[in-house]
């Protein structure tokens, strides 16, 4: 089996959405879905897929924004944790708080509504999708509902907006708690191995003992 893990940075603000796959030409999980339609499905053509599942870290915008029209265009399922459903239900008031206001153009939330229903995550539950199975660690402190998804077989984590390459996921948004993040790390993040190959939500990737070394946030831990 080839495994087949690919990303493209969408959106304003650059997130990066993945395609998972146990191979070209075949089904796969789409990880975070910005709201760049086209983007994904750009992304999905350069590789020959068509989508399994959608598989949403969290509820922000740049994370879930497109993920009603996702599921309109491709009729798959959209998973996300509950505790990040009041986040994604009031795109507006994301809007404000993430760019202090509504651009021009987006007067017309709708563009960024939700599913009528989502799928719900659960920590330390195994997701069998696509020919794939992935392991889902609930990370609550950049959002409630924070979820990353461990594919073992590939020593890859799909990390979101919990670690990135020298930094980790902002706390000062609604429902954002710093003590909160640094307790998922300690417990749920940086227990897996070394090897592991952090795929974050934004920017490049990294590894654990990378960021274990490296990484300034992660000093006290």
């Amino acid at each position: 089996m080839t495994l087949l893990i690919d990303g493209r940075s969408l959106w304003l603000a650059e997130t990066n959405c993945y395609v998972v796959a146990p191979e070209p030409g075949g089904p796969c999980v789409v990880v975070d879905a910005p709201p760049d339609l086209q983007g994904v499905a750009d992304l999905l053509a350069a590789n020959d897929l068509y989508p399994a599942a959608l598989l949403v870290t969290h509820a922000h915008i740049d994370h879930a924004g497109g993920a009603g029209g996702f599921v309109e265009k491709w009729p798959v399922r959209a998973y996300l944790h509950p505790d990040d459903e009041w986040l994604a239900a009031d795109p507006a008031q994301q809007l404000r708080a993430l760019f202090g206001g509504m651009l021009p153009g987006w007067m017309d939330t709708g563009v960024f509504a939700p599913p009528d229903t989502w799928a719900p995550l659960a920590n330390e539950t195994t997701l069998d999708l696509a020919g794939l199975s992935l392991n889902v660690l609930h990370t609550p402190g950049h959002t409630p509902g924070h979820c990353c998804f461990y594919l073992e077989s590939a020593e890859a984590l799909f990390a979101g907006d919990q670690l990135f390459a020298g930094s980790i996921g902002r706390t000062d948004l609604p429902g954002g708690d710093f003590n909160q993040l640094m307790e998922s790390m300690a417990g749920k993040v940086l227990t897996l191995p070394g090897a592991t190959r952090v795929l974050p939500g934004h920017g490049p990737a990294t590894t654990i003992s990378h960021e274990q070394r490296t990484n300034p946030f992660l000093a006290d831990l």
